[in-house]
């Protein structure tokens, strides 16, 4: 995604040519098909395998081996025949270090309803080096690409090789600054490094695809490439694809206003398949969340091609929080309200049937992940699930209208229609319906977008079935899709002012499931041949029937949950559920080869299977509460235990679930201290280092002095980096003055002969001079009188905290290849020259610890000689009781301790630490578990103060060690007390064994 406004345009989805049999050698080269049609024109196909079996419901996601054959016309996407509305949620891998996680995320998302889920792949993530790849541990995207498979999700592939996604470099791994040729277009340097790139990591999609049995659907080439128009490079990114063996339709994601370039994607280099397109009609203006509606425009995805489907490649389900107030107020600018109406509108006006949203689970920016200018340690990004893996009212939100689109089949194949008259000039409708069903979608909603009023109106509807008057009431910034004219299994629904949320033929009846809002009133009316027979099991309904029309009309207030069980009429019985927004999310649909079922009372449905008359749950319980059931069950089992259940009088089978056990956590407590920073003192031994001596930089940026010292021209990327700069005292110098650009909230702190001069602000962005911006980041620090004698040597010691690297989405030189680290360095006063020595992260390129990969670790002493890890012997440190208890100096000090963990058995508890108070200013701190480093806490760099400690990396049953790194820029500040806290737990979850990665080794001597 991007951070500046997109532009509405649409996405097609279509036709792929492909294998027809198990990937072979020969197949590394296949032919690139000459055209790829509509299938209106020419029902060109992916050949799959198995067409014979009978065809599974596209939307309910792939089936293991299955193979499918993909077309599509202006309406849908098609799996063999069947058309498929795409529901897609945003999901990062990277972000999450514990695979056993991937699964649990996974399942939560196709429990809300989607069928699909989008997937970056980050090349940073993956190479170190040049030519070095790692697609193993927390980086094996097979592994990724199988859970996607055995959940049930189709994906939507995304490699780039440019993702943006507020990671560092965009997704572009560090050393590509040192690559010549300009990023993102036809230069030589760059196209074979992407080339190499997608060369290792195509195969891997490409055995994944639905052509050959798995579940990648479609592949995004690039993203959001609009500023640049290299027809030729976006041309050699599918070609590469085609050549590595993707045959699956190949989409990209369009915003920021590029009209232009858009309109020569009908054909012609560089025309992709499907040009997609990002919308976030909503901003990022977290901090006026309770008055932000739609500046940006109501969000509606514009159909581009005529001969394709409309596909929202990338819309907007949360924020980054670009003013630091915290994502929860992210997740309340694009909560339940913003969704109710943008994502409806979209539905309805646009006609879309494929969407994916951005984010459903964002995660966390662990180590030096993330791109400086937008983003700190949580990319949370007030999705509907939390960065600690907990449901929110979105998800709730997501679920209904999920349900929904995945139920109501005949939207995959929609015209615009007339909608009904409201008799309220502030309220309007727009309308779809389905040519060959002409089944009716309505939304209602406001005139006015940004009403806040309640109105009331009378439809005069329409039907297919007939002319209806229809009372409705609609509260302000929401919108209602109404249905009329479906068959809604053996039952003809006329029509209804209530909301459809899903239904199901369960045990030889129909159960739908309708809501509206509390204390509204609702009609619902249903077609027979005879009268009916009505009972109310629960509820206030009134019923009446029309005996000249075959009308039942149900009238009845949204409130709790009515029940109403309709037998006879010449059709198969109905049970009706009728109730609040509220009460319909407690509902879980899940399908078996029994046939569906539909659960209430759990927390979470993860999976369902029945066997004879029992059925088997993978369920959640957050409390203990009351279960029901649904299905051609007498039976069940939750997590493998049983249930003791009843019979009720509406056909269902009801139990009790117990909640999960009380979960105790440790007191930190036992810290031992250290002070670091030896690299200060003047007999420091820096013989191994780097020398830096550079004369010439492929950055655009000059340097303010020579030699030139931007870090990653000495490969060394991420994190802090040293300098030592050795030149003899004349006795006359008065200043250092030095320039550093680090991005957004890094700082750098000096010493001279050992002592401490003070700390600067590191530059954001340098631009191209002279005379544009000579002094990036500037810091004058006065010479102490004495300090210096004639004659002799002196030391110039300089730390700089670089925040990861600038993102390339305008497709500038000047913006990927921004520096970092000391741009410039001289010495008032004296003409002396100096001799530079550079360390950053140890081995730079060539990782010691390839497990945790490049991201994680910086150039500190204590990170380059093991005091993150466990197992360090850190007895001789100085012990305090707590980290507050003992003020700490200017520079870099550590903390360490250890804790036992012995979390609940069949318990999922996401666990989190917890610093007390804001930090003091100039404080920040780098936090480590087990050796990872998972958060940075400090007064400029955000307003966290919880850290994820993700499952996997924290042993949930043995021993943990926690090591802080405090980088301070004054002496005498104290941490605020640290604790471990409950994010959440709940009964159930997903099996998660700790993340293989090493401990301390003692160096050989």
């Amino acid at each position: 995604m991007t951070v500046r406004r997109t532009l509405a345009v649409a996405v097609a989805l279509l036709t792929a040519v492909g294998l027809a049999g198990p990937p072979t050698a020969a197949e590394a080269t296949p032919t690139v098909p000459a055209a790829v049609v509509p299938a209106a024109v020419d029902p060109g196909t992916a050949q799959a395998g198995n067409l014979a079996a009978p065809a599974a419901d596209p939307a309910a996601g792939p089936i293991l081996g299955r193979r499918h054959q993909v077309t599509y016309d202006r309406y849908s996407l098609m799996l063999d025949g069947r058309r498929l509305l795409l529901q897609s949620a945003e999901f990062h891998y990277f972000r999450l270090p514990s695979p056993d996680l991937w699964r649990d995320v996974l399942e939560k998302l196709k429990a809300a309803g989607f069928n699909s889920v989008s997937l970056y792949f980050d090349w940073a993530y993956h190479s170190p080096k040049a030519g070095v790849y790692d697609f193993t541990g927390v980086r094996d995207v097979d592994r990724l690409l199988r859970t996607a498979e055995e959940v049930g999700l189709w994906v939507v592939a995304r490699p780039g090789p440019y993702i943006n996604a507020e990671t560092s470099g965009g997704g572009f791994p560090s050393w590509l600054k040192q690559v010549p040729g300009r990023a993102r277009s036809s230069d030589p340097g760059y196209t074979a490094a992407y080339r190499d790139w997608l060369g290792h990591l195509d195969p891997i999609i490409a055995r994944h695809q639905v052509t050959r049995g798995g579940a990648v659907l479609l592949y995004n080439a690039e993203n959001e490439y609009a500023t640049n128009t290299d027809a030729a490079y976006m041309q050699d990114i599918q070609d590469t694809a085609r050549s590595h063996g993707v045959d699956v339709p190949i989409m990209t994601n369009v915003c920021c206003d590029a009209a232009d370039w858009v309109s020569k994607w009908g054909s012609g280099l560089g025309a992709v398949q499907i040009p997609g397109v990002d919308d976030y009609p909503q901003s990022f203006d977290c901090e006026n969340f309770d008055t932000t509606w739609g500046p940006w425009g109501e969000g509606v995805t514009e159909r581009i091609r005529p001969d394709a489907p409309v596909f929202a490649a990338e819309y907007q389900a949360g924020s980054i929080d670009a003013q630091n107030v915290g994502y929860e107020a992210c997740r309340k600018l694009t909560g339940p309200a913003y969704m109710r109406y943008f994502h409806k509108n979209n539905t309805i006006v646009s006609g879309a049937t494929g969407f994916n949203y951005y984010m459903g689970f964002g995660g966390t920016n662990w180590g030096w992940l993330a791109q400086p200018n937008d983003v700190y340690t949580s990319y949370d990004y007030g999705a509907a699930i939390t960065e600690g893996r907990q449901l929110t009212d979105k998800y709730d939100e997501f679920k209904r209208q999920g349900y929904f689109l995945r139920a109501l089949t005949p939207l995959t194949r929609t015209d615009p229609a007339t909608g009904p008259a409201t008799g309220n000039p502030t309220l309007r409708t727009d309308a779809r319906a389905n040519p060959d069903t002409r089944t009716q979608f309505v939304l209602l909603r406001h005139t006015d977008r940004a009403a806040t009023t309640t109105d009331t109106g009378v439809l005069d509807w329409f039907t297919p079935d007939g002319r209806y008057q229809v009372p409705v009431r609609l509260a302000g910034r929401d919108a209602k899709i109404l249905v009329a004219g479906y068959d809604l299994g053996d039952q003809r629904l006329v029509l209804s002012s209530s909301e459809i949320m899903t239904h199901a033929a369960v045990d030889g009846r129909d159960v739908a499931l309708l809501y509206g809002d509390q204390g509204s009133t609702g009609t619902t009316v249903l077609r027979y041949r005879q009268r009916p027979r009505v009972s109310v099991l629960a509820g206030d309904v009134t019923s009446a029937y029309d005996p000249v029309t075959g009308d039942l009309r149900l009238t009845y207030p949204h409130a709790g949950l009515a029940r109403v069980l309709v037998t006879g009429g010449g059709r198969r019985p109905l049970l009706l559920l009728v109730g609040t927004p509220e009460a319909a999310a407690g509902f879980w649909r899940v399908d078996t080869t029994a046939g569906p079922v539909l659960v209430r009372g759990t927390s979470l449905v993860r999976s369902a299977t029945v066997r004879g008359d029992t059925l088997d749950l993978r369920a959640d319980s957050a409390s203990a509460a009351d279960v029901e059931v649904f299905g051609p069950v007498r039976r069940l089992t939750v997590n493998g235990r049983t249930v003791p259940v009843r019979p009720t009088a509406g056909g269902s089978v009801a139990g009790r679930l117990p909640g999960p056990a009380a979960v105790r956590l440790p007191a930190l407590t036992g810290w031992r201290v250290r002070a670091e920073a030896p690299e200060a003192a003047p007999g420091f031994d820096d013989s191994a280092w780097t020398v830096a001596d550079h004369t010439s930089t492929l950055s655009p940026i000059p340097p303010v002095t020579l030699p030139v010292l931007y870090s990653d021209d000495y490969g060394y990327h991420s994190g802090s980096v040293w300098y030592r700069g050795r030149f003899t005292a004349t006795g006359t110098e008065t200043q250092v003055k030095l320039n550093a650009v680090t991005g957004k909230r890094g700082n750098y702190l000096v010493w001279l002969n050992g002592r401490y001069l003070g700390s600067a602000a590191g530059g954001t962005q340098a631009d191209a001079g002279p005379p544009a911006n000579p002094d990036p980041g500037p810091g004058t620090f006065a010479v102490p009188a004495g300090l210096l004698r004639p004659g002799a040597p002196a030391t110039l010691a300089v730390l700089v905290q670089n925040m990861g690297q600038n993102d390339d989405w305008t497709a500038e030189e000047i913006r990927f290849r921004q520096p970092r680290g000391l741009v410039g360095a001289r010495i008032a006063g004296s003409t002396a020259p100096i001799g530079w020595r550079i360390q950053g992260a140890a081995g730079g390129e060539d990782l010691p610890d390839p497990v945790r990969g490049p991201l994680n670790l910086g150039g500190l002493y204590g990170e380059r000689t093991g005091w993150t890890l466990p197992g360090f012997p850190d007895r001789a440190w100085l012990g305090v009781a707590t980290p507050s208890a003992r003020p700490l100096d200017a520079g870099v000090s550590w903390l360490r301790t250890s804790f036992r963990l012995d979390l609940p058995a069949g318990q999922d508890t996401s666990v989190g630490l917890r610093f007390g108070a804001a930090p003091p200013a100039g404080y920040r701190v780098l936090l480590y578990l087990n050796g990872w480093n998972l958060g940075q806490y400090g007064a400029d760099i955000g307003p966290q103060t919880d850290f994820v400690l993700p499952a996997g990396l924290l042993r949930g049953h043995g021993d943990n060690t926690l090591a802080l790194a405090v980088v301070a820029d004054r002496p005498g500040g104290k941490l605020p007390p640290v604790s471990l806290v409950t994010l959440g737990t709940q009964r159930g979850g997903v099996p998660v064994r700790d993340v293989p990665s090493p401990g301390y080794v003692p160096p050989r001597r």
